[in-house]
C-alpha cells in the first residue's frame, strides 16, 4: 500500500478483514486537491456503483414482506408511466435487462428531472429479458418503486431499513447536507470534481461501514439466504453484472462477492471471499484505475501466493 501511494496510484483508505477481525486499516494521501489535510480512517468516500446494491436489497426486502414479486411489472406500482412499463418486470431492473435507454444527463438537475425523463421514453432499446444494458435508469426506477410502495423517500428507507440495522453509522445517501469528513474527488492535475447533483442515490461511507455492509449481507441480516442467491444471478452473457456486481455461489451458498464503483474521481472496490473468510476494501478519491491490481496483490498476500506490485 505504501508503494501504491508512493508511485501515485492510490490516494485513499484501505481495510482488510480476515477471520472476522480487521487486520489492516490505513489511510494514504490527502482529503482533497489542495493536499493540505491528510486522510484518516474516519473519512467517507463515494462508493460509485456499489451503492446499487442498496436499491436492489430494498426491493428484495419488500418482496420478502409480500409487497411485490420480481415478476411484477413496473406499471403495477407506477401506473402513469408510458406503455413500456407494462413490459418491464422488477427482475429486469435488478439484472439490467429492462431495455430502458440510459439517462439523458444533459437535462438532469434533480430527482424530478429523472422521473420526467422516464415519462418521456416511448420505446425500449430491446424486449425486456432478451439482452443486457448496464445503465442508471434501472437504478432510479428501482428507487422510485421503493418510494411508491413505502410512502417514504428512498434516502429515508435506506437509512432506516439498511444502514441502521447494519450499524453503518457513517453511511449517508446523497444529497448531502453539511456533512463533515467527506473526502473530495480530484484528478492527477489536482482539479477537484464538480459538486454532486442534488439527486438521490449516491452513497458516502467509511471502509468500516462498507465492511459492516458486507458482513450484514453475507450473514443474511438484511435479506434471507434464498433472496441472497436470487439477487446475485446475472444475465447469461459475458461481462454482465448482477445486482451484487460479481457474485459466485456453490450449492446456492455465496462464496465470493466482488463489486467495484466509480463516480468522478472516486473509485471503490469490495472483494469478499466467504470461504477463505477475508474482505478487502479500497476507497479512493483520486482515480488511477488501479484498485483491481491492488486488491489482487492483497488477495495473493492473504493466500500466501506470489504477488505483483502495482505499476504506474
Amino acid at each position: 500500500m505504501k508503494w501504491s501511494n508512493q508511485i501515485g496510484v492510490f490516494n485513499g483508505n484501505v481495510l482488510v478483514s480476515k477471520n472476522n477481525k480487521i487486520i489492516y486499516n490505513a489511510s494514504f494521501g490527502f482529503t482533497d486537491a489542495t493536499k493540505t489535510n491528510k486522510l484518516t480512517t474516519d473519512y467517507r468516500f463515494n462508493i460509485g456503483s456499489i451503492t446499487k446494491e442498496f436499491s436492489a436489497i430494498a426491493l428484495i426486502q419488500l418482496q420478502e414482506q409480500g409487497k411485490l414479486k420480481l415478476e411484477d411489472k413496473v406499471s403495477k406500482f407506477i401506473p402513469e408511466l408510458p406503455k413500456w412499463a407494462n413490459e418491464v418486470a422488477i427482475g429486469n431492473l435488478l439484472q439490467y435487462t429492462s431495455g430502458l435507454p440510459n439517462v439523458n444527463w444533459k437535462s438532469i438537475k434533480n430527482d424530478k428531472d429523472l422521473f420526467d425523463g422516464l415519462m418521456l421514453i416511448d420505446t425500449l432499446d430491446f424486449k425486456p429479458g432478451t439482452n443486457y444494458d448496464y445503465n442508471n435508469n434501472n437504478i432510479f426506477l428501482r428507487q422510485f418503486i421503493v418510494e411508491r410502495l413505502t410512502g417514504i423517500s428512498f434516502k429515508t428507507y435506506s437509512e432506516k431499513f439498511i444502514f441502521k440495522p447494519c450499524k453503518m453509522y457513517s453511511a449517508k445517501l446523497t444529497p448531502l447536507e453539511g456533512e463533515e469528513n467527506i473526502a473530495q474527488g480530484f484528478n492527477n492535475n489536482l482539479v477537484p470534481d464538480k459538486k454532486d447533483l442534488p439527486i438521490t442515490g449516491g452513497t458516502y461511507l467509511t471502509t468500516i461501514d462498507l465492511l459492516k455492509w458486507a458482513n450484514c449481507l453475507h450473514n443474511n441480516k438484511v435479506i434471507n439466504k434464498k433472496s441472497l442467491y436470487k439477487i446475485g444471478q446475472q444475465f447469461d452473457l459475458p461481462e454482465t453484472q448482477s445486482a451484487l456486481g460479481q457474485a459466485k455461489y456453490k450449492n446456492e451458498n455465496l462464496i465470493t462477492h466482488l463489486h467495484d464503483g466509480r463516480a468522478g474521481n472516486y473509485e471503490a472496490i469490495l472483494v469478499s471471499d466467504i470461504d477463505e473468510k477475508f474482505t478487502i476494501i479500497l476507497l479512493d478519491n483520486n482515480y488511477n484505475g488501479k484498485v483491481f491490481e491492488i486488491s489482487a496483490a492483497i488477495t495473493a498476500i492473504l493466500k500466501d501466493q506470489k504477488y505483483n506490485l502495482p505499476k504506474k
